[in-house]
């Protein structure tokens, strides 16, 4: 009779950082094979850190999923790059995402000279592999790790998952052996309140990326559980000015309508119930340099 050999449980994270638009929060959906973190062709959309649970047989991975880093001007911004790399310091494994396509650009190289200092190990992700020529894959890997000794190279599509697989494994296997810290079928410690603010805020920039700037929040202010099994959910929109609070209402109130359809399908899809979505949308003229609202979505400032 032969013994089964039990394969001991693994648990740690992994922080996931690069410039803005890299695709971090495509990336983490794709390994995780769910929908944790927004995505939008807007950067800057992930404003704190994100924890994503993948597993790879008995290994548990918290994916910590970082605002992008880039040079800061407001204190949102502070909090924001601040958050990136406290991600990045506490786990037990870093991927630096990046772009393929521009190669080392001076944002990323201010990443690799952190990287540096901090005397920290990283992965290099070429991400958008689907995008570029194999040539110019094998020269941009060799510009990469030209200036930086990463400890490993993988070439990905985070958008159709080439590569995650592999990617995903090699992550797994830099995991420290100990208990998994959240259940096999949970996929993000995210509170679902914030998750649903989440999902309004995503479908505002996709709506009005052209004419709404980067100055609106969503935060979700009641979350009723109802006896038939449905939720209603109070959220706020918060602009900056009264022109912006014109754009998100639209003529007749269309656009916020529009949204709110848009919200609400994305949450019934995700929560699998029936959701009754009202949004309000009040001007709040400072809200990015109050860090009060920082702490609030999730930032440490």
């Amino acid at each position: 009779m032969t013994d089964t050999i039990i394969e001991p449980t693994r648990c740690g994270f992994c922080a996931i950082i690069g410039a803005p638009n890299a695709g971090k929060s495509t990336l983490v959906n794709q390994i995780t094979g769910s929908k944790v973190s927004i995505v939008s062709h807007k950067v800057q959309t992930t404003r704190a850190r994100i924890r994503a649970i993948a597993m790879e047989g008995a290994t548990q991975i918290i994916l910590v999923d970082t605002p992008g880093i880039f040079k800061p001007r407001r204190t949102l911004d502070k909090a924001m790059v601040e958050n990136a790399w406290g991600g990045a310091g506490d786990a037990d494994a870093v991927v630096l995402l990046v772009d393929g396509r521009p190669g080392v650009t001076d944002d990323v190289k201010k990443i690799i000279d952190h990287l540096s200092n901090i005397g920290a190990k990283a992965m290099l992700v070429i991400n958008k592999i689907d995008l570029m020529k194999r040539e110019d894959l094998l020269r941009v890997a060799a510009e990469f790790n030209a200036a930086f000794p990463f400890e490993q190279t993988f070439m990905v599509s985070a958008l159709n998952g080439s590569g995650t697989d592999d990617l995903r494994k090699a992550i797994a296997a830099k995991m420290p052996v100990g208990p998994w810290l959240y259940p096999e079928d949970q996929v993000a410690d995210v509170q679902l309140r914030f998750m649903a603010a989440e999902m309004t805020r995503e479908k505002i920039y996709e709506r009005l990326h052209e004419e709404l700037p980067y100055a609106s929040t969503v935060e979700t202010e009641g979350w009723e559980e109802r006896k038939d099994g449905s939720v209603k959910i109070d959220q706020v929109i918060y602009v900056q000015r009264d022109s912006q609070k014109a754009i998100v209402l639209g003529k007749g109130g269309k656009t916020a309508k529009l949204i709110n359809q848009l919200a609400r399908a994305e949450m019934e899809k995700y929560f699998e119930r029936k959701v009754h979505l009202f949004l309000f949308v009040k001007v709040r003229e400072n809200w990015t340099e109050d860090k009060e609202r920082m702490r609030m979505m999730g930032l440490d400032v």
